[in-house]
């Protein structure tokens, strides 16, 4: 196991203030309206200590996805529970053989996704993908490709991440590193790496989840990187 700190570079954050869970609720739902893909009439939003629980039904899978998004956006938000259900129109009701044959085309058209490497199932309208990808920005474009389908109602993504590239632990320790130091939405100095063999560690405190979300971006685009356990705890009211 290779544990070190993200050098800290001079780059400040601007000072927050811990904000309620009403300002929070009512900040997620004025998101949800803006948001032009999803009807705020349709989610119900309940926020508590920062964690943000969204209730009610879609009519896609994709409007849950995009909602679930939305209230990650917000500022103040610790975490996101998606109890949203999926309930297809008429209109949008595919069978399996449909959805599995446009899922298969979807990939197909999606220059990201090693299509070869990749099995589609669906049951009762849920897709799930397995396989193999050498990028985790493969695995998430593959689910990304189905998951705006017509029809579906939800997706498990089993793709298995294997690179070509295996790099010392030192050495990718230093790249996750170099990386969250350049990176503008990252706050280095708050963040530590621990690396064993390909399996990155990311600890620390962050203001936002976008942070979170993009510190675990970047640790997934080094090569050779097999998992990514993001350990970093989002508080709005750090300093």
């Amino acid at each position: 196991m290779v544990t070190h700190p993200v050098p800290a570079d001079d780059r400040g954050m601007t000072e927050t203030t811990t904000r309620t869970d009403e300002q929070i609720q009512t900040d997620v739902l004025e998101e949800l309206r803006w948001d032009s893909r999803v009807q705020p009439n349709e989610v119900g939003v309940a926020a508590k200590d920062g964690i943000v629980s969204l209730t009610g039904w879609v009519e896609s899978y994709g409007k849950k996805w995009a909602a679930e998004r939305a209230a990650h956006r917000v500022r103040g938000v610790r975490a996101v529970v998606n109890d949203l259900e999926v309930r297809l129109p008429v209109s949008a009701e595919r069978d399996d053989p449909e959805i599995a044959a446009a899922a298969r085309r979807a990939l197909d058209w999606d220059a990201f996704v090693p299509t070869d490497k990749i099995d589609v199932t669906v049951s009762k309208g849920w897709v799930s993908l397995q396989g193999e990808a050498e990028w985790q920005y493969q695995k998430r474009a593959a689910e990304r490709a189905v998951h705006r389908l017509s029809g579906v109602r939800g997706v498990t993504n089993l793709i298995t991440v294997r690179p070509r590239y295996r790099p010392s632990p030192d050495e990718l320790r230093r790249r996750v590193s170099d990386a969250l130091i350049r990176s503008a939405e990252t706050d280095a100095q708050r963040l530590q790496i621990d690396v064993d063999n390909d399996r990155v560690v990311l600890i620390g405190t962050v203001r936002a989840w976008a942070e979170k979300n993009e510190a675990e971006r970047i640790a997934w685009s080094a090569p050779g990187v097999t998992a990514v356990d993001n350990r970093i705890t989002v508080d709005p009211g750090a300093s």
